[in-house]
């Protein structure tokens, strides 16, 4: 699907005229998705109408003397219900549809199942893409999806066709420092200590020269044979991680599946076999070729797939050349390192044998650094100049905490993490005696502590631990391993999952929150500054097409339970909490309408914006309850990017702006009644938490991992204290003040290992 897709847009982007973009969307759906007719109808603002400006099928435009001719008013027939809902509507027979129109001239008779999806650009419903069906059979939940990703995708196109930005930018590669140790992205947390085993390819696909060949069937039987067993190579390696892979991190394999039986990788390799070059040859110009392309995309997750095109690219060339692979030995404790390791190189190891791994390329987005996390695999990605060809048995320590990797250490390092590795196991077997006890401090003040999660794998470890609900959802995880946007019926049975196994404890869903560094492969946005970007709340409101499915998804998921609470990320301004709030209120009402039992969910607001803290007051009267988000609110507080090594440093939550930030959310809040709760990372602190707690948050939502560790500080002082500890701290002029006199007091009260790697 998402090659049918990139290839239909591809089309678009080349149009030179928006007649040419509208002939060919409607030609490429009625083609894709084997209707009987596909057609575009387009809002006339001034004359407030929908009018039909391109179709493909028969029957549809026939009997008119022009299409422009048949028009809907504002509101009018099934296509102007979809136009004001702003959401698809799926019918298995459209006459018997109350809004139901016929206009002269048109058999309509012959037409029954109707598909229809808002073309929405800044909010606007520029119009509506229809596809009909003869026959009397709602379209497939994947039809739904494909349509509405496809809209969403063309709106742009649609309102620029004469005009579009084919600018592009390719990243520089910056060289490195001598240093003791290489320092990445810390994308999922632990310490490993292991030897190290380097991943490589074992042919060299772009030093294959050209060959002329004169029998072009034998060789296009070749090259398809080494596809084939591609294709099987990883559905194996999908099985064999068999119980270790939750059911959302199969769909990764899917979508190296989906990259291998691409037009790209298949036909235009063919066309240059045919052309006379022999089949490795034509490979390694096409691979080259499609993966400059995705490298010079400026999307963060658009460029890594030029690594993935690479990898397939390696690995169908090791399958035409027909050489045994060289069989590679893992160690007892293997740190997996490469230049830039795949999903499918963790999948080939066995998984018992893995204490780490460590990638020159990726970032924490990356497949690999996904599944890691879902396997509890410390993970360093991006370790910049690193040599990974001299590397190979090295002993290597993984320090998934601070993203740094040490290379055949000196013995006092090597010595201090195999102390600080055994601690860590002593201290989480302790940690482990605390699951059921609550989370209260001494003198009788309870904390809920919740987890934030976002993936099936997490479901298990997430209920061992003790948490008495799920603080926060990401929905993002589910939409960014697909190739489109997921369906109401998909997202309903994802979110039920996870609703059934927590109820009757509470568990809060965050509606779609992308952009900044979080991308969707199927909806790129290109924008110098994305963090003050089209991101959040902002994006849902601007489709509200895809925000309803999702509202209705969550309901839908919920009924039974009454668990569900929603939260809305990065709110800025009173009127998108309206908005959204009357969204949810009209997707309610129709699923009552068409007798679900849904349920009124609790409604909350993320305060993770200047704006927000400013406004809490006012927003704490609108919502059920707020939720602090305080990566975000630390970065826009600070200005400072915390992905950036040049600023890292500054990047601290305990800023006293961040603190005083956070208390006066929590005042605000509780004037009007309503609980406030912490969901970044700032709450899984175990210094931090003391002063959370002496704020009055009402609750504290955090990783898995760090659940047992703050309970125990909870658990360790009074409230009393805690509120003596907060007046002190709020004095403070610098977050180092603050932290240090913060790591003092868990130091004297016994609890030095929750503040670094270790038990003390």
């Amino acid at each position: 699907m998402l090659a049918i897709l990139q290839k239909i847009v591809q089309e678009v982007n080349r149009a030179r005229s928006l007649d040419d973009v509208l002939s060919i969307i409607v030609d490429k759906v009625h083609e894709a998705m084997d209707v009987d007719t596909a057609s575009v109808y387009l809002t006339d603002f001034d004359r407030e109408q929908h009018v039909l400006m391109a179709t493909a099928g028969e029957g549809v435009g026939e009997g008119v003397d022009s299409l422009d001719s048949v028009r809907l008013n504002t509101g009018e027939g099934v296509v102007g219900l979809v136009a004001r809902r702003a959401e698809p509507i799926n019918l298995a027979d459209a006459s018997k549809h109350t809004n139901y129109k016929k206009f002269a001239g048109i058999d309509y008779d012959q037409f029954h199942a109707f598909l229809g999806v808002p073309i929405i650009h800044q909010r606007n419903v520029l119009g509506v893409l229809v596809v009909q069906r003869a026959e009397k059979k709602s379209f497939r939940e994947d039809s739904v999806a494909f349509l509405v990703t496809l809209a969403a995708q063309l709106a742009g196109a649609i309102a620029h066709a004469e005009a579009r930005g084919k600018g592009r930018s390719i990243e520089k590669i910056k060289s490195s420092t001598q240093r003791h140790f290489f320092r990445g992205q810390g994308s999922a947390p632990g310490v490993g200590i292991g030897t190290a085993v380097v991943i490589y390819p074992s042919a060299d696909l772009m030093a294959v020269p050209d060959k002329e060949i004169t029998d072009t069937d034998t060789e296009i039987f070749v090259y398809q044979d080494a596809l084939a067993r591609v294709v099987k190579d990883i559905e194996d390696m999908k099985e064999r991680l068999g119980d270790n892979l939750k059911e959302d991190n199969r769909v990764l394999f899917d979508a190296y599946a989906l990259l291998v039986n691409s037009d790209t990788i298949v036909d235009d390799v063919i066309e240059k076999i045919k052309a006379g070059n022999w089949a490795p040859g034509s490979l390694r110009d096409v691979i080259t070729e499609t993966s400059l392309k995705f490298k010079e995309m400026k999307d963060p997750y658009l460029r890594e797939r030029a690594d993935d095109i690479l990898d397939l690219g390696q690995r169908i060339f090791l399958n035409l050349i027909d050489k045994d692979k060289k069989e590679i030995i893992y160690p007892k404790k293997t740190v997996l390192v490469g230049e830039n390791i795949r999903a499918t190189d963790l999948a080939e190891a066995p998984i018992k044998n893995i204490v780490a791994v460590v990638s020159n390329k990726g970032s924490s987005s990356s497949h690999i650094a996904i599944l890691a996390r879902a396997m509890d695999i410390p993970v360093v990605m991006g370790a910049d100049g690193l040599d990974v060809a001299v590397i190979d048995t090295c002993k290597c320590i993984v320090d998934g905490y601070q993203g740094r990797l040490y290379i055949d250490p000196e013995q006092a390092i090597i010595d201090e993490y195999s102390l600080l590795e055994k601690e860590e196991g002593q201290l989480a077997r302790q940690l482990k005696s605390l699951r059921k006890l609550p989370a209260e401090t001494s003198d009788g003040k309870k904390m809920p502590l919740y987890v934030n999660t976002g993936l099936m794998a997490d479901i298990g470890p997430s209920k061992k631990s003790g948490a008495e609900g799920v603080g926060l959802y990401r929905t993002e995880f589910p939409f960014m391993i697909r190739d489109s946007f997921p369906g109401e019926e998909e997202q309903s049975r994802i979110y039920r999952k996870t609703l059934s196994a927590f109820a009757p404890r509470p568990v809060t869903l965050r509606t779609l929150d992308v952009g900044g560094d979080k991308a969707l492969p199927y909806f790129p946005i290109e924008e110098e500054n994305p963090f003050l970007g089209w991101r959040g709340i902002r994006i849902t409101l601007d489709h509200r097409e895809i925000f309803l499915t999702q509202i209705r998804g969550m309901l839908r998921g919920a009924i039974g339970f009454d668990n569900l609470s929603i939260l809305l990320p990065m709110i800025s301004d009173l009127s998108e909490l309206d908005e959204a709030v009357l969204l949810i209120d009209q997707a309610f009402t129709e699923m009552q309408d068409e007798g679900l039992a849904v349920t009124w969910p609790k409604i909350g607001a993320m305060i993770e914006v200047p704006s927000a803290v400013y406004q809490a007051e006012e927003l704490a009267q609108r919502v059920d309850y707020l939720s602090i988000g305080t990566n975000d609110l630390t970065q826009y507080l600070l200005a400072v990017d915390r992905n950036n090594a040049r600023v890292a440093k500054l990047y601290d939550s305990l800023h006293p702006a961040v603190l005083r930030a956070i208390n006066q959310t929590v005042d605000a809040g509780h004037k009007y009644g309503r609980a406030v709760g912490v969901c970044g990372e700032m709450a899984g602190d175990p210094a931090a938490a003391i002063l959370l707690l002496g704020m009055g948050v009402d609750n504290l939502s955090m990783a898995v991992a760090s659940l047992p560790r703050v309970k125990w500080v909870i658990r360790s002082f009074s409230y009393r204290d805690a509120r003596l500890m907060l007046t002190k701290a709020l004095q403070f002029n610098s977050a180092r003040e603050t932290r240090n006199y913060l790591n003092s007091a868990l130091d004297a009260a016994g609890l030095g290992g929750l503040i670094r790697a270790g038990k003390k």
